[in-house]
Parts: structure tokens; C-alpha cells; sequence
């Protein structure tokens, strides 16, 4: 573990170590943060960054339910595997996450608000840095990932996609242990009864990666709010990415 934090300068002090150390590279890649390490904005109507990392587009969705990742355009349903839901996030606010080898794999809810459903996309596991997104049409449609639904009071309908990349064992979820990916048996819908819906808090666990790889966050139209963070950006888990604007 000290060369990989030596070669990506892992910062570990900010980081729960067990005693004895990281028993797996599995347990030091999915390490937990000591509290306190990551506030929340303190606006209850702020958007959040959902993961540590660099965030590499950011949007509206298009009438036509189109938007652009690292110039290359994608539609909302091929991205979440479910046409279904496309019309609520339509017009609506988009930013993607890149998770380098170096920055924190767990990812966090970026509103409150129930999950009501997960939807499992098989797919494939190329690279998701600039040489894979580069290079590979459609990547983010291609690659297995992890669609999560909820339903914020203040933001309605917002999902938060785990994109699975090269190297990725596994994208586990904090709230359903059965939701299992990179699986020869893809977990598939997961709608869950409105009584045993998870809730999650914003910067509430939602899961984490087991090795690198990328966030990306839809969020229903809103006419009073705006990005605050640009493309390119160094961002925080738990700092704001959208807020709305005072009148």
C-alpha cells in the first residue's frame, strides 16, 4: 500500500486505519473517512458533489433528452438503461465525477431523499480516464454501472449513476447487499415498496467503488438554480455543485 500512496500521493491522514493497517488492498481502496473530514454545505438546497474527484462535464439536458460528456453525446434513458425515466430529468441539470487512483471510492447521496428504486446495467469495464473516454464511443453507455433513483422533497426526481470502469471487482451499495455487479447474474430493477424505502441523508453513503472510476448525477429542471462549480474543477464530497439563486 505505501508505493500506491506514494505514486498517487494518497493522502491517509485524513482516513480511518485500522490497527494493524489495511488487512486487503480491497479494504485500503474502500476506506472509510474519519468524521467530520468531508462537511455538507451547510445550504439545504445545495446540490452536492456525490464523490471526491474532478468533475469533467456538467449541464442542462436538451429538449430531446441529449446531453454532452467530454464531447460526445449520449441520451438520458441510454445512460440510466431505463427510457422510462428520461421525461422527469429532461431539461433538467447534469455533472459528471471522475475518481482518480488517488481520491476517496465511496460515493454519497448529493440531495435527501428516499431511494425508490436501483436499476443494474450490465455492460462492460473499459477505462474511464481521458484515454478510454477518448477513444471509446459511448464509454459511460457501454460500461456496467449502478443507477440509483431518489426522490429529494426539495429537488424532486434526482439519480446518481456509479459508472463501473477497468479493474473495478465490484460497485457495492451501503443500503441493498443484493445488488451485486460485475456478476454473470445482473441484479436487474430494484423497485422498492414506498414503507421500506431506504432514506438517505444528503452525504449519506449510497456505495462505494472497489477500484477507480466515475459519478454521474441527474437532477430534475429548476429555474432558480445554477452551477457553481465549472469542468475541470478539483471538487469535494459534500461540496455544493448547484444552488439556487436568491431572488
Amino acid at each position: 500500500m505505501g508505493v500506491y500512496c506514494d505514486a498517487y500521493d494518497v493522502d491517509l491522514s485524513e482516513c480511518e486505519v485500522p490497527d494493524g493497517g489495511f488487512h486487503s488492498f480491497d479494504a485500503f481502496f474502500t476506506r472509510r473517512l474519519k468524521p467530520g473530514v468531508r462537511p455538507i454545505d451547510s445550504d439545504a438546497t445545495a446540490i452536492v458533489s456525490p464523490a471526491d474527484g474532478r468533475i469533467e462535464a456538467a449541464g442542462i439536458v436538451d429538449s430531446s433528452a441529449r446531453l454532452l460528456i467530454k464531447g460526445c453525446e449520449y441520451t438520458v434513458g441510454e445512460l440510466l438503461g431505463d427510457e422510462e425515466a428520461t421525461a422527469a430529468l429532461t431539461g433538467g441539470f447534469y455533472f459528471v465525477v471522475y475518481l482518480s487512483p488517488r481520491d476517496y471510492h465511496r460515493v454519497h447521496a448529493p440531495v435527501a431523499g428516499g431511494v425508490d428504486r436501483v436499476h443494474h446495467v450490465d455492460g462492460t469495464l473499459y477505462p474511464v480516464n481521458d484515454i478510454g473516454v477518448r477513444h471509446v464511443r459511448s464509454l459511460f453507455a457501454r460500461n456496467e454501472r449502478v443507477a440509483i433513483h431518489q426522490d429529494s422533497a426539495e429537488h424532486g426526481r434526482t439519480c446518481t449513476i456509479m459508472v463501473g470502469a477497468i479493474g473495478v471487482g465490484r460497485i457495492s451499495l451501503s443500503f441493498d447487499s443484493t445488488v451485486i455487479s460485475n456478476s454473470s447474474l445482473p441484479t436487474g430493477r430494484r423497485v422498492y415498496a414506498e414503507s421500506g424505502r431506504p432514506s438517505i441523508e444528503r452525504g449519506g453513503e449510497l456505495g462505494m467503488f472497489h477500484l477507480g472510476s466515475t459519478a454521474i448525477v441527474f437532477v430534475k429542471p429548476s429555474a432558480r438554480s445554477e452551477f457553481v462549480r465549472s469542468i475541470g474543477d478539483s471538487v469535494r464530497m459534500g461540496e455544493a455543485v448547484i444552488r439556487e439563486t436568491r431572488a
